[in-house]
């Protein structure tokens, strides 16, 4: 089977990972960097080009879309669709995890469980804000931020009216989501691939820092998954489209409730931490649903 990964950087270790499970199933593997591709948009031969010429034949993409480059990253997908082609996660359901309050409003919808969470856009009443999520210490998220960058705890009511009025002046879109103390900085990164769970980590903050983001500092242990906490993450993929997701949630009183929809969720931490081959099972899944010609909503 020939496979293309869409990636920026070949030296990635979730690329590279991708393309030696690959090559070791014997299959025909290429990294494609999506930025350097073009298309051509027609609807009787629809192609995409890469360094002068069409790339053709591939079975499948496994696209690793960087956050800042989603639009365009999202339309090399998209192309690859048009022309048949099986992608490991589709343009659409990247989208719908890219966007933060979407994806938060699609779990909402399916009765996921969630953080409160306020998205406003007025700033008159940040004190009914601040109260709508039981008050400080609070945790203010940028729509647009990733890897924990854009995340900040309020741990007063004036300091959460501080930053979010300083966030508007900015005109910048944000999240006032309430803070799960029990959680303690930790969260569980669940690796969900073709409907199941498999593998997951539990990962704690660095000293001092409340984000558990392992390109912050944090470290990871295995952890074995409540019932309740591998459905909550399967739920979370299946509503946003996603066959390949890693879905962070927080344990709090009042069971698991779901932190972020993640479509290219990075490999080193997860096998590392877990000792699972993840990058084989994803090569399982993106041929075995490849070859059935699967497209999915």
């Amino acid at each position: 089977m020939k496979i293309a990964i869409l990636s920026q950087d070949a030296s990635l270790y979730s690329t590279k990972r991708l393309k030696e499970a690959g090559e070791a199933e014997g299959h025909d593997v290429r990294v494609i960097n999506y930025l350097r591709c073009y298309m051509n948009i027609t609807a009787h031969k629809p192609s995409v080009i890469y360094n002068g010429k069409p790339l053709e034949s591939f079975d499948a993409i496994i696209p690793r879309i960087a956050a800042s480059k989603t639009f365009y990253g999202t339309a090399v997908v998209r192309q690859f669709e048009v022309m048949g082609v099986f992608s490991a996660n589709e343009s659409q359901a990247i989208l719908r995890s890219r966007d933060k309050l979407q994806c938060l409003q699609i779990l909402a919808r399916e009765g996921i469980g969630l953080p409160v969470t306020v998205f406003a856009d007025a700033t008159q009443d940040v004190d009914g804000l601040i109260a709508t999520v039981g008050g400080a210490p609070l945790v203010i998220k940028l729509l647009e931020g990733a890897q924990g960058i854009g995340v900040v705890l309020a741990e007063t009511h004036q300091a959460a009216k501080s930053v979010i009025e300083a966030f508007r002046q900015l005109d910048a879109n944000i999240l006032v989501q309430e803070f799960i103390k029990e959680s303690a900085g930790e969260d569980l990164r669940c690796f969900v691939v073709g409907g199941k769970v498999i593998a997951a980590m539990k990962r704690q903050g660095a000293d001092g820092d409340f984000r558990s983001n392992l390109h912050r500092g944090g470290k990871a242990v295995k952890v074995k998954l409540t019932p309740e906490e591998k459905s909550t993450a399967i739920r979370a993929a299946k509503a946003t489209g996603l066959g390949v997701a890693g879905v962070d949630l927080l344990r709090s009183n009042h069971g698991p409730v779901v932190l972020e929809v993640n479509s290219s969720p990075g490999l080193e931490g997860i096998e590392q931490a877990t000792e699972v081959n993840v990058a084989g099972k994803i090569i399982d899944f993106v041929t075995k649903n490849a070859m059935l010609g699967t497209i999915r909503e």
